[in-house]
């Protein structure tokens, strides 16, 4: 498969025009079914070889032809299959009826389904489309697998995943692993779908990748194919200066330990030179600990306006332990209005929980210089009203933040969104669940403030760090500290 395509996310909407324009190429949508379900009976036999039986549970859709296809598939290489249906099939149309048609053995309801030990579920209930509850009947069905302990192989995304939110509906199957066709949806990477939906095999089913490229949004798993030929270069010429100085703003002395942290990440990640601008108060807890990192006093706006004369210092990130909102603001106002670049984090954003506007506005007529990293209670402090939308996915939340702030919006978890204005999406894999330990956000932010600092520009800046951070994770393994994080962030030659 061509990387651009593999990087793609498809929301099921998109999926579905996808299959209308291969249809009408001249594709056969059958044969498409056909080729699928042949995939979910490989992965099955080649994932199961012990299984004793195979259950395959059949939708009222276009899922549960495939799990047809998958079913007769297994049963024409000697495997014990049962096929158990929701609603009455013989009232299925188009390729479903064709599948069913081409299937010659007993169809049972779905009621009638008892797990049993060596069982294998084959999920072809409901596919990524899925956007209500499950019936109860589906619900009782997957508690009783749940209870059984019984592996569970899905088509498409497992039902009672949203393949556009990846919440759950209701009730969802827990699968081991998922056969998704061509790409991946939204449900696949967005919690808690990305969970439940195990290993994730992608195969592609013959429809033209340029189909799914002229039809698809602008939404791609973050991979460093995306944003490699924005990485600063490196030549003989380069000192200090060309890599970029980076500045972190302090809070007070009980306090410091986060700018610290942004800091050490901020030159680990490449910048040339990092200056921790501190308050006088918090200088000598400050310059106890720094070495590589400079500091400089800056106590107020006079400070901050004479430090600004110097054209070489243009990044900075403003809010890991700042403390006090009022300066925050002052402060950003200062750095806006001079057409600095800025990474805007916790005590930064919520600076601006009480007029969110009077942030946006500071930065709504240049290219995006901002990159904002919330995670959703920061995140909701800035947009209510999107936070509490609960239609939105977390890409749509991110997305409509991007554009309102004219801002890249990195939205933090372990479903880490990057969203910019102009609508383009990446939607991260790579963190592991021990980056969630205190000081992690403060070292996310000095990535990507070393990144701005380098001169890459504000979306591939943001993706890149958030990457790397990831893989520092990975590197530094279970039990990390930040500390441990900043020393493990990968070199740019390793990516």
């Amino acid at each position: 498969m061509h990387q651009e395509i593999d990087t793609l996310i498809v929301t099921p909407e998109d999926m579905g025009h996808i299959d209308r324009v291969a249809a009408a190429s001249g594709l056969s949508s059958y044969g498409l079914m056909e080729r699928a379900g042949q995939a979910v009976a490989a992965a099955a036999l080649r994932r199961y070889p012990g299984a004793l039986r195979f259950a395959v549970l059949c939708g009222p859709g276009n899922n549960g032809g495939d799990g047809y296809v998958a079913a007769r598939a297994l049963m024409d290489t000697g495997a014990t299959v049962t096929v158990h249906a929701l609603g009455d099939p013989t009232t299925l149309t188009g390729d479903a009826a064709i599948a069913i048609a081409a299937f010659h053995g007993r169809v049972a309801p779905l009621s009638g389904y008892a797990p049993r030990t060596g069982d294998v579920v084959i999920d072809a209930l409901f596919g990524a489309g899925l956007s209500r509850n499950v019936p109860d009947a589906v619900a009782r069905v997957i508690d009783a697998v749940r209870k059984a302990a019984i592996a569970v192989l899905a088509v498409d995304l497992p039902s009672g995943v949203d393949g556009r939110t990846g919440q759950m509906r209701g009730a969802a199957f827990e699968a081991e692993a998922t056969v998704t066709f061509l790409c991946r949806k939204p449900g696949h990477l967005l919690l808690p779908g990305r969970d439940r939906a195990g290993a994730l095999e992608i195969f592609d089913i013959g429809i033209p990748g340029r189909l799914l490229a002229q039809h698809g949004d602008h939404m791609r798993v973050n991979r460093p194919a995306i944003w490699h030929l924005a990485r600063p270069a490196q030549t003989g010429a380069t000192h200090k200066y060309v890599r970029g100085h980076l500045a972190v703003f302090s809070g007070p002395p009980v306090a410091t330990g986060a700018a610290r942290l942004s800091a050490a990440a901020g030159l680990r990640a490449g910048a040339g030179l990092v200056t921790v601008l501190s308050p006088q108060e918090a200088a000598p807890a400050n310059a106890a600990q720094l070495t590589a990192v400079m500091l400089k006093i800056i106590d107020g706006e006079k400070d901050l306006s004479k430090l600004l004369e110097d054209e070489r210092l243009k990044t900075f990130v403003l809010g890991p332990g700042f403390g006090d909102p009022d300066m925050a603001r002052r402060y950003v106002r200062l750095l806006a209005e001079q057409d600095h670049r800025l990474v805007l984090d916790a005590d930064g954003i919520s600076a601006f929980r009480d007029d969110p506007q009077a942030l946006f506005s500071l930065f709504a007529t240049e290219s995006p210089r901002l990159v904002l990293t919330p995670h959703d209670g920061e995140f909701a402090r800035l947009f209510p009203d999107l936070a509490d939308d609960a239609t939105l996915s977390k890409i749509d939340r991110a997305r409509k933040a991007a554009a309102r702030s004219n801002g890249v919006v990195i939205l933090k978890g372990a479903d880490t969104v990057i969203a910019a204005p102009d609508g383009r999406v990446l939607v991260n894999d790579n963190a592991p669940p021990w980056l969630a330990t205190a000081g992690s956000g403060d070292v996310l932010a000095g990535i990507v403030g070393a990144h701005l600092a380098q001169g890459m520009p504000t979306f591939e800046a943001a993706a890149s760090a958030v990457w790397r951070h990831g893989k520092a994770g990975q590197i530094a393994g279970e039990g990390l500290t930040a500390e441990d994080l900043s020393a493990a962030i990968p070199a740019w030659v390793d990516l």
